[in-house]
């Protein structure tokens, strides 16, 4: 079938909207009608170049062995809810007319990290950019004569998507679309990598660096957890005013500026639990933020960084003396089949905001503009509608 989609045909330009083709759903696989998209800075990623390897970084990936992705041409999107419309042979968990949401990581639930719980490791994830279905490894998505890698497995900014069972999760029929978008990525990671990623515990003080979609919901998470304490760091003004309505008890617009209040807050102790979320993690940021952690305390790295930071100016003795852990993790450490549901559940019941994350909604013509407001600070969240 042909639908049109926003594509991206290399680093430094825009979303092209154009027709692309879709085969038929195969073996394991779903065709979804996309209601809803949300607009993410990982896409983003792909059009500055953050995301993409450097000719050097890409030279020593392939003299050690390593496969480098060929990510243009990419269909983008990783965010979104829409109703099955076909499904191939084989597929158990969903029929056609139900409401799904999309998940980044096209989880196996078979391989050892999926059993073990960590299905943010699962080894799907290594297939994330290529242009091949993780079912069977032929391509689905085609612009023209050329193949499509699809964002994460998905390319949910397009009016239609062939994907695998595994990156489908069943949603209740009573659940807004909308909201069940928001919790196909930004908000499951944020809440997560407040809560169970970093350990917040009841009486902590955190430190949310970055108020983003995911950083905004790092504050509600770690509220929800107990802490005492949440300060938003945000250089954007209407960003530290959207963190204290998500229940940030302070806000600062620096790290450098959050040591002073920190320790002022804690007596000098500093923060249990630091969380990093800026649209792309620099190498400076680690510094200040191990600053803000206490002896025994933990930083977390949601964010991701450019590919080819492999230098971080960190003073190595402060981790054995104060026992701090810099660790990284992805989704928040949560696992979208039992977490989704949890989320959208709270949301049901009142005690987590997901209608008040949407700033602004699009068409997918305007998707430029959805990403320049998002680069500007001026969304929390923007979503794609379509019809």
């Amino acid at each position: 079938m042909k639908c049109q989609g926003a594509v991206l045909r290399g680093v430094g330009g825009d979303w092209e909207i154009t027709e692309i083709t879709l085969d038929p759903p195969r073996e394991g696989e779903v065709l979804v009608k996309m209601a809803v998209a949300g607009i993410c800075h990982s896409d983003d990623h792909y059009s500055t170049g953050d995301g993409v390897m450097s000719d050097q970084l890409a030279g020593i990936v392939a003299a050690t062995g390593g496969a480098v992705p060929e990510f243009f041409p990419m269909l983008g999107g990783h965010e979104g809810a829409g109703i099955v419309e076909e499904v191939g042979p084989g597929v158990r968990s969903v029929r056609p007319g139900d409401r799904v949401a999309t998940s980044f990581i096209p989880a196996c639930g078979t391989c050892r990290w999926c059993v073990s719980g960590m299905t943010y490791l699962c080894d799907n994830g290594a297939l994330m950019f290529d242009k091949g279905m993780v079912t069977d490894g032929t391509s689905r998505r085609h612009v023209g004569d050329d193949d499509l890698t699809a964002m994460t497995q998905l390319g949910t900014f397009a009016e239609y998507a062939v994907l695998a069972e595994e990156s489908v999760i069943r949603i209740d029929d009573s659940v807004p679309l909308e909201a069940a978008s928001l919790v196909s990525c930004g908000v499951t990671t944020g809440w997560g990598s407040a809560t169970v990623g970093v350990g917040t515990e009841p009486g902590d003080t955190v430190v949310i660096i970055g108020a983003g979609g995911v950083g905004i919901n790092a504050v509600q998470g770690a509220r929800a957890a107990g802490a005492r304490a949440v300060i938003a760091v945000d250089p954007v003004e209407f960003k530290r005013d959207s963190a204290k309505f998500f229940g940030a008890t302070e806000t600062v617009a620096s790290a450098e500026e959050a040591v002073p209040l920190v320790r002022e807050l804690t007596a000098g102790v500093m923060a249990d639990r630091v969380v990093l979320t800026p649209s792309v993690l620099p190498p400076e940021l680690l510094a200040p933020a191990m600053m803000l952690t206490r002896k025994g305390g933990t930083c977390l790295m949601t964010a991701i960084p450019k590919l080819d930071v492999n230098i971080v100016p960190l003073l190595l003795v402060d981790f054995i003396q104060s026992c701090k852990t810099l660790k990284g993790l992805l989704y928040g450490g949560m696992n979208p089949r039992a977490s989704m549901p949890m989320l959208l559940s709270m949301y049901r019941n009142g005690h987590l905001k997901l209608d008040e994350l949407i700033t602004r909604r699009y068409r997918l013509d305007q998707i430029n503009d959805a990403f320049r407001d998002m680069r500007e600070g001026r969304n929390i969240r923007g979503l794609i509608e379509f019809d």
